[in-house]
């Protein structure tokens, strides 16, 4: 991957995210989330469905979804649809899934993800006080 790029482990899956120097973000592979969070065989189909399913709820997540070239598992670079973590967390809790939540917390608990501040400011003021605490010895 490229240095911008990066795997990270969700119970042990992997969920490829890119890095955007100029916007200071984070972008997630949204069908390696769908994959991780239902345990499908067609995450591409789930997600999909689920663009549909959202769309017709008068959820608007098209213009807030990206695509990043990104290594696939056969180390080809593929075109895949990619969100920043406010817009990985709404698909999230759009999916009934007994991992969302504790993908959630996750989410919230990488560092540069400001949605954790604003989601769980407490387990967010905790994670910063136990790193404070690390750091300073």
């Amino acid at each position: 991957m490229k240095k911008e790029s990066k795997i990270i482990l969700f119970k042990d899956k992997q969920i490829r995210r890119h890095w955007d120097k100029e916007k200071e973000i984070w972008y997630f592979s949204i069908i390696d989330i769908i994959e991780t969070l239902t345990q499908t065989d067609r995450p591409r189909k789930y997600w999909n469905d689920l663009k549909i399913k959202l769309k017709k709820e008068g959820n608007e997540l098209s213009g807030k979804i990206g695509q990043l070239k990104m290594q696939s598992s056969d180390g080809k670079y593929y075109f895949t649809d990619v969100a920043d973590t406010e817009t990985t967390l709404r698909i999230v809790q759009s999916i009934p899934s007994p991992n969302a939540e504790p993908f959630k917390l996750w989410l919230a608990h990488l560092p540069t993800s400001d949605i954790g501040k604003l989601i769980f400011p407490h387990f967010f003021l905790v994670f910063v006080c136990e790193h404070f605490i690390i750091y300073t010895g």
